[in-house]
Parts: C-alpha cells; structure tokens; sequence
C-alpha cells in the first residue's frame, strides 16, 4: 500500500494522529522536499527530528526522484506499506496527483491522509476563502526568462473582485545551466523567493502590460512562515509590503480584491504599522 501523508505547515508535531498512525505501520519513508519546506527546513538535523518522532528512517525525495524516478516508490509501494510524506496537503501540487495516478494504473492501493496546507491556512488573515479566485505562481525571473502568464489570471480575478493568492517560488536542487551543457549536473545554491522580490516583479509586468490589473497601491498581504510558531502577516499597499522584512522564507501573498466590512476588520489587525517595516512582530498572529 502507498500512504501519501499531509504533514501540515510547522513543525513535525502537525501531522495528524492518522498520518502517524499510518508512517509507523510503513516499511519505507519518503519525504518529497521540493514543493515546500517544514519550518525547521530539511538539513540533517530536521531529518533527525522527523525520524526520532517516526523511530525509522526517511529517505529524501528530491525533484529528480518523484518526477524520474518515481517507479523506484511505487515498486516498493508494490510490495510493502510505504509512507510519501508531503508538506501540507498531499494534492496541494499537481506531482503528487501523477503519483497517485501511476500507483493506481499499476495496481497499488493508495491511502491519503490529508492536512492543513496554505490554500486554507491563508484565511487566518482574515479574507474569506470563498472570496479568492484562480492561485497563480510567480517565478523567479533571469536574465533571458521573464514570464508574465501570471498577469492575466490576476487581472481576471480582480475584475471578479476576488483576492489572488501568489505562491513565490521554490528552487531545490535545480541544475546549472553550465553543468546541463556539460552532461554532468551540479546544482545551485537553494532559493526561496521573498514577498518583496515577488512584489518587484509584479510591478515590473504591470509596468510593461500598461493594463492596470495592479498597481503600487493595490492592497496586499504577505504572509510568512504561515502556520508555524513565528509567522508574520502584514497587510498594506505593494508599495509598503515591499519595506517590511518579512524575514526567514517560506512567503506568499495575496492581492486584495473587493472586500467585505467583516474581511475589512479582520486585516485592521495586519495593517503595516511603523514598527512592522523595522521588523518588530506587531501585526503576527
């Protein structure tokens, strides 16, 4: 049997009592480690926490495995009870659908334990998830790769009225270009993209488009490290959010779209005050 288990957003106390339940009863573990990150990160020593609560060990399952290398899980999956851990809620990215998708066609009885992932968890901010439109991406822009598809499912939803969540991305072990060339990989550095680039390159397309679906005053709020001990939130203009350190990633961000008196009280509390740009913790929940 392949469990795919939801650990939630904070720590290795956020899995549920079924997802314990469940990883104990495993001969295998996988951890996929690069749709998102547990606030304690996922160096050695994180793993260490993971696998002392678990008492086995778990295997690190990068881009490359689940995407090329995925027949490696499910042949285990075949033949014995395997646990693929995810950050969040198992079906908060398309890969694991794939996976589920794979096992299934190849036999393999599936079991999903779901958990709290950032598409709820953002309504502690206080706009109201039936109020949100279409999630986009925002990736990180290079040199010769600046795209802008993200523009026009803002601009639909804004003209619905309803608030956007911007996932920011993550980039784990990504190949160089240069190794690429060579035929032999070596990865960069890890990335993680902040509200305040993410903001930057917004308002670099807007520049560009000249359609006003945003612009620096359009009321957004940035979220960080949602769902763990020292999240911070702050509501405010681009222009604003784009002073406040929001500190140590994971961020994400929501456009504002037509709001509600209750929604409007409820971001009262995250409004951008002096003490939030110079990186007091007023307005965290």
């Amino acid at each position: 049997m392949l469990y795919i288990v939801g650990l939630g957003l904070g720590d290795e106390k956020d899995i549920t009592l079924r997802g314990l339940e469940a990883v104990k009863k495993c001969d295998q573990i996988f951890i996929e480690a690069y749709t998102s990150l547990l606030s304690f990160g996922l160096s050695s020593d994180g793993l260490s926490t993971l696998e002392n609560l678990y008492g086995k060990p778990v295997t690190l399952a990068d881009r490359e495995t689940v995407e090329e290398k995925a027949d490696q899980i499910l042949s285990a999956a075949a033949a014995s009870d395997v646990a693929f851990l995810v950050v969040g809620d198992p079906f908060g990215a398309t890969t694991h659908t794939d996976l589920v998708v794979r096992a299934k066609k190849l036999g393999i009885v599936v079991k999903v334990v779901h958990n709290a992932s950032v598409m709820n968890a953002v309504g502690i901010c206080g706009l109201q998830l039936y109020h949100y439109g279409e999630t986009v991406s925002i990736p990180f822009f290079t040199e010769t790769w600046r795209p802008d598809s993200f523009y026009e499912k803002i601009q639909k939803n804004r003209g619905l009225g309803l608030h956007t969540l911007c996932l920011l991305d993550i980039r784990v072990k990504e190949p160089t270009l240069e190794s690429l060339c060579r035929g032999r990989k070596q990865y960069e550095p890890p990335r993680y993209m902040s509200i305040n680039t993410a903001i930057e390159q917004l308002l670099e397309v807007e520049d560009n488009r000249g359609e006003s679906a945003y612009d620096e005053n359009t009321m957004c709020v940035g979220l960080a490290r949602l769902g763990s001990e020292d999240q911070k939130i702050v509501s405010g203009t681009m222009k604003e959010l784009q002073l406040v350190d929001f500190g140590a990633p994971l961020h994400c961000l929501v456009i504002v779209g037509k709001t509600h008196p209750v929604e409007e009280e409820m971001l009262d509390f995250y409004r951008l005050k002096k003490q939030n740009v110079e990186g007091n913790d007023r307005g965290t929940v």
